[in-house]
């Protein structure tokens, strides 16, 4: 990984608020908790991560601590050296908006929050860049990526991106963005491999052919 990239990520580590401990009284931080928009907070035990508590499940209390719910505690995180993808992976994974961050030895470093790590993904040129956004779905036993690559490529246009956008019924919705090109030859090519567009398309000759067809239809019918 890009040494640059990675020191870029790591200056977006947070230290404050603390992490809780097992002693933190539930009374001492409700309005800590209700003044943030953190989904989690991080708890840690002699300065070793010991899982994040849902914001949701701190109720207000005289006498509970953060240690009544340690059962609650979810254990993710993410390493120091992690890159900015896998960042935002665990944040998908686990629904959350904010990562606790740990040494090799499990020491808690400090924490992402997602709002600061979404930047990253918007300077990829999957993003930023102009050029030719589709998306196509297949059976997700007969899609491939080196197919996808080659009928892209195969069009005289660069990839720059793909990823499996939802997974429904044995389906997978595959989003495509390639560099500028004759988007209607692309087009026709993944449907002569099996693929079905599901992207509209202005210059879609065959949509616009079926669209003419029925047209005719219905004025033929009128008559």
């Amino acid at each position: 990984m890009n040494l640059l990239v990675m020191k870029l990520i790591q200056h977006q580590i947070k230290t404050k608020p603390q992490p809780f401990t097992f002693e933190t009284k539930l009374k001492d931080i409700t309005s800590l908790v209700e003044s943030q928009t953190y989904s989690h907070f991080p708890v840690s035990d002699e300065g070793v991560y010991m899982g994040s508590i849902a914001a949701e499940d701190i109720i207000p209390s005289e006498t509970k601590t953060v240690g009544d719910y340690r059962y609650s505690l979810l254990p993710y995180f993410v390493r120091k050296d992690a890159d900015w993808f896998e960042v935002l992976e665990k944040f998908a994974q686990f629904n959350c908006n904010i990562l606790a961050v740990l040494d090799e030895n499990n020491k808690y470093i400090g924490y992402y929050f997602h709002e600061d790590i979404i930047p990253f993904l918007n300077k990829t040129p999957f993003m930023k860049d102009a050029g030719l956004n589709i998306v196509i779905q297949k059976h997700y036993l007969d899609y491939s990526i080196s197919e996808i690559s080659q009928i892209v490529e195969s069009n005289n246009c660069k990839l720059l991106g793909v990823f499996v956008s939802s997974m429904d019924n044995d389906v997978a919705e595959i989003t495509i963005k390639a560099s500028a090109g004759n988007i209607n030859e692309i087009i026709q090519t993944f449907r002569r491999f099996g693929y079905v567009v599901v992207s509209e398309h202005n210059q879609d000759s065959y949509l616009n052919e079926l669209k003419d067809r029925s047209a005719y239809l219905d004025k033929f019918l009128n008559i």
